[in-house]
């Protein structure tokens, strides 16, 4: 681990998450997304970590990952419809609306606004 890495490593995992915070509302969605990944790993089973790790990944233009991420999200929290929302935006976003749709519909009935489904 070179001294760059360790910054965004250290410390106990309720600073880190400040630090996470600090980062994603100063819009600074990589370095954010460099303090979560370690949270991620150490925690997986906790899903607020991975939905603003997911987040980071959206904001900063890395589809991929955010997918990654946001499905793994509703492996251990199916109804949690915010992700599903996201998964179906960044969907669209790589170019996927089909896949999409059914996410965004989903999205919209669990979070009970049926004006979009």
């Amino acid at each position: 681990m070179n001294l760059n890495d360790a910054y965004y490593t250290h410390g106990p995992a309720a600073d880190r998450w400040a630090r996470a915070h600090l980062f994603f509302d100063a819009k600074e969605y990589e370095k954010a997304a460099r303090v979560l990944t370690s949270l991620v790993d150490e925690v997986p089973e906790q899903v607020a970590p991975r939905l603003m790790l997911a987040r980071s990944y959206y904001h900063s233009a890395q589809l991929g990952k955010a997918e990654t991420q946001l499905r793994a999200v509703l492996e251990r929290s199916p109804v949690e419809h915010y992700a599903r929302l996201m998964l179906g935006r960044c969907l669209e976003r790589q170019g996927r609306a089909d896949e999409a749709a059914p996410q965004l519909r989903l999205a919209a009935a669990l979070s009970g606004d049926f004006t979009d489904a």
